[in-house]
């Protein structure tokens, strides 16, 4: 797909788009023709070219302000991405209430929030645009595989798979698409903080990569390549669909090496 336009005309919003997979996203949308705005709580990394505006999805009020802002300037709005999430270490032991609920807030509300305010814009567009308007969330292989030391990042994850399904039914006729992505272990800022705080970072990432079939972590580029078909004219049929970039982790079981 390298060299297309299949998002000229088309507007998009990327929420946590200033850095990681959402930069990536963002970079992808503005490359293939489209006109982006970002909503993040930090722009300073926000990809030249996209309206960037400031404002933390923990706040509802500011959501809403951020996301009408970003349409007026765009003038429509025909995709969300909502991207914007943490991550989260540990067993259920190991969080108390408090990280629990933040980390909810975060990955799921953050979500709800987005949408909540998107959709009267997204409406609009999918009358005069028919096919051309969806939903995509970043979710993670952590909703549909077992992982461990991961119980409350799971869990939210697991949550905006159920979403995205719901939303998925209810704003079919309405002629908004909903769907996901779900990365493996991508190579991405939190990651680099997480193993920077291993013991022996090396075996750490070494450990992470062995553990997707194909040996590696999952670059950013590629999962903003999938985001991409979910949102794109490409995806018109495709809607309540989960789609794994993990580089062969949720459905291959190989043999040992050697074997």
């Amino acid at each position: 797909m390298t060299g297309t336009r299949d998002f000229e005309g088309m507007n998009a919003l990327v929420t946590g788009g200033a850095s990681g997979i959402g930069a990536a996203v963002t970079t992808l949308l503005l490359a293939r023709g489209a006109r982006v705005a970002v909503l993040d709580r930090d722009i300073t990394g926000a990809p030249a070219g996209a309206f960037a505006v400031e404002a933390d999805v923990t706040d509802d009020a500011a959501v809403r302000a951020a996301v009408d802002r970003a349409a007026v300037e765009l003038g429509s709005l025909h995709t969300l991405v909502s991207n914007a999430g943490i991550g989260a270490v540990g067993t259920v032991t190991d969080n108390d209430d408090a990280e629990w609920a933040r980390v909810l807030d975060i990955n799921v509300l953050g979500m709800v929030r987005a949408a909540r305010h998107a959709l009267p814009h997204l409406r609009r567009a999918a009358a005069e645009r028919p096919g051309a308007v969806s939903i995509t969330h970043t979710c993670s292989i952590a909703a549909t595989a077992g992982l461990p030391r991961r119980a409350l990042y799971s869990a939210s994850k697991g949550a905006v798979l159920s979403l995205t399904l719901a939303m998925a039914a209810d704003h079919v006729r309405e002629g908004i698409r909903v769907n996901c992505v779900n990365p493996g272990t991508a190579d991405t800022p939190w990651i680099g903080r997480l193993l920077d705080q291993a013991d022996d970072p090396a075996a750490e990432r070494a450990a992470l990569a062995a553990r997707q079939p194909l040996g590696r972590l999952v670059s950013a580029d590629e999962v903003a390549a999938a985001v991409a078909y979910l949102a794109g004219p490409a995806a018109a049929s495709v809607t309540g669909t989960a789609l794994a970039v993990d580089g062969g982790m949720q459905g291959l079981r190989l043999r040992p090496a050697g074997s």
